[in-house]
């Protein structure tokens, strides 16, 4: 094998380190945060742990409370991969819908409704922490942004109308997801919680179509 035969894998390798160093840095920082709180843990203690410098964390996370959402990174552009993905000329809306049911169905994290104790004990430390339901507004904001994007690619319309029909779109979904996990914090099981977590997710989407009629 030549130098340059062997050239294209090693990007491939770097992305795969780097994205394995992400994850281990954030497991660890989460494992502090559980078990002593998100505020007692310092950001050197959290390099410590996971046998980097503190410049080499801050150069992979931003801020402390990235270390916990970055579990949501893979979800920031989610509603927007599944409009730009969606079969034929399918309407996103019905898309979207589908998404968030086949959701509910694998009890995905993100819609609420998991009751995996390590799910639950997340959720407790991210809701109950301010700062770091603050910092879940600007990855709310960029998953509004692409969805935006993604639906005037697919329904046209100005960028304004589909940054408001965005913002309507992940707003429903966030409530739905919150609504679910307030039922399983409450004793509910995901199986109890399912069916109507259905119903209200078909009534939810059922509204935005009622308003969003371009996206339906």
């Amino acid at each position: 094998m030549t130098s340059s035969d062997a050239e294209p894998a090693e990007p491939g390798l770097r992305t795969r380190k780097k994205q394995q160093r992400y994850q281990t840095i954030s497991e660890t920082a989460i494992a502090l945060f559980l078990e002593k709180g998100f505020d007692k843990v310092s950001v050197a203690e959290v390099a410590a742990a996971a046998e980097v410098s503190k410049p080499t964390l801050f150069r992979y996370f931003a801020a402390k409370e990235d270390l916990v959402l970055h579990r949501f990174a893979d979800h920031e552009d989610e509603p927007a991969r599944v409009v730009a993905a969606r079969p034929g000329k399918r309407p996103a809306l019905d898309a979207l819908q589908r998404h968030f049911l086949d959701g509910l169905a694998r009890r995905d994290p993100v819609t609420g409704l998991c009751d995996v104790p390590a799910v639950l004990a997340f959720h407790r430390l991210l809701y109950g922490t301010p700062s770091l339901v603050a910092r879940l507004h600007g990855y709310q904001n960029r998953s509004e942004q692409a969805l935006a994007e993604a639906l005037t690619a697919a329904h046209g319309g100005n960028p304004l109308e589909s940054r408001l029909a965005a913002a309507q779109i992940v707003a429903v979904q966030r409530i739905l997801a919150e609504e679910n996990w307030r039922r399983i914090t409450a004793g509910e099981t995901a199986d109890e919680a399912w069916p109507d977590a259905v119903t209200s997710a078909n009534h939810a989407f059922a509204q935005l179509r009622t308003g969003l009629q371009r996206y339906a």
